[in-house]
């Protein structure tokens, strides 16, 4: 069947767009037509609908026509586009919370005036940036999504090749009749990736605080009867004592309200001769991706509180000392190198800071920002380890 040509115009009108825009689009090398006549007039096909279809709706996302570009010309790179399109749709997720924020701030604000009290605007101005923090937390606990995003920059882009959760997993010397625990278990990376060296008769009960977690940890991790799953707080673990052999807690301490309360419970949950290993990193783990995003904005935080002052390599033995024996601690020796800006915004925006709120209106800028510093190859430095100690 002889292939079908459309005018500029038949074409714009198939495509609900201008004229004007399907011309705009050729000088921008985003969309060229398929053939043009002796007398110069542009000629476009079914299978260039189909690619004008894919630039409408990545711009109606949010993305600049550089982007779009980018996602669309040669490179045929899947993951960068869905990099990308959950960068945006953060992004939206954000923008989204931020208008209901608006939204209780009116209401608020009317019901006082309403009532005939006086507004204090300082207070509502507090109360809409609480509400705005909060429920930022909520997204990033809705899912694993940022939580793989965070994987993602190291499994891809780390110099040591053994790789973080192979090198734990390694050194957790699973034995057959063991029962282990993990806490805070997040989208289950420790054990999807070293599911085949998992021994058959072990029991390993993955828990978090998020449902939504757990259920991104189990697909991962797929069906393997080893493995159990259990919504609870660390601080209560719903479990008798000395049940386990191993308790794990990789870099989650440092989120609990009450560390205290979480060691107390593991020390009673562990067996007379039991291990607990738990992970963290210093505060130059990572340094310059604070560096970077500062460059940019100097108001930017990516965490409300330095987690490694919470519990870090530098002072998290003397924390673990009331409850547990034996203390050692265990570097893992790794740095990033990168030269790409979308692993490492993905990174920074699933951070647990206001980072969000003030990227959102200047997206772009930061971009063609991490763009800029990066494109020459840019240097991550890490400092991370585990410590691990038996039960007194």
């Amino acid at each position: 069947m002889p292939t079908k040509y459309y005018t500029s115009g038949e074409f714009a009108k198939k495509a609900h767009v201008s004229i004007r825009t399907i011309r705009y689009y050729d000088q921008k090398n985003l969309l060229k037509p398929a053939v043009r006549t002796s007398g110069g007039a542009r000629r476009y096909t079914e299978q260039d609908l189909v690619k004008l279809q894919q630039i409408l709706l990545l711009k109606y996302l949010g993305f600049s026509l550089e982007e779009i570009r980018e996602m669309t010309i040669g490179s045929g790179d899947t993951q960068l586009l869905i990099n990308s399109l959950q960068i945006q749709k953060r992004l939206a997720e954000e923008r989204l919370e931020e208008m209901k924020n608006v939204i209780n701030a009116i209401d608020s604000t009317r019901d006082a005036l309403e009532d005939n009290q006086q507004v204090d605007w300082s207070k509502m101005l507090d109360l809409i940036h609480l509400t705005s923090m909060n429920q930022s937390l909520s997204v990033q606990y809705k899912n694993a999504t940022n939580i793989s995003a965070r994987i993602r920059l190291h499994s891809d882009y780390s110099t040591n090749k053994e790789g973080w959760f192979p090198w734990l997993y390694s050194n957790l010397h699973l034995k057959p009749g063991m029962k282990i625990l993990e806490l805070g278990a997040g989208n289950g990376a420790l054990w999807s990736q070293n599911i085949d060296k998992v021994p058959e008769d072990v029991t390993i009960i993955l828990s978090d605080i998020s449902e939504g977690i757990l259920a991104d940890a189990k697909k991962e991790i797929s069906y393997h009867p080893q493995f159990q799953y259990a919504v609870f707080d660390a601080e209560k673990i719903p479990f008798a004592d000395e049940t386990f052999d191993i308790v794990i807690a990789d870099h989650m301490l440092f989120y609990c309200d009450d560390i205290s309360e979480v060691l107390s419970e593991v020390s009673q949950v562990l067996k007379s001769e039991g291990r607990f290993i738990c992970s963290t990193y210093s505060k130059k783990h990572m340094h310059e991706i604070t560096d970077l995003v500062q460059g940019f904005n100097s108001n930017i935080v990516l965490s409300s509180t330095n987690l490694y002052e919470r519990f870090g390599l530098d002072n998290g033995q003397k924390i673990l000392e009331p409850y547990f024996r034996n203390i050692s601690c265990h570097k893992y020796y790794d740095s990033i190198e990168i030269s790409e800006a979308i692993p490492i915004i993905s990174y920074i925006l699933s951070c647990h800071g206001n980072q969000n709120s003030i990227l959102l209106d200047n997206y772009q800028d930061f971009k063609q920002y991490v763009d800029d510093k990066v494109q020459d190859g840019f240097h991550i430095s890490k400092d991370v380890g585990y410590f691990i100690g038996r039960k007194k």
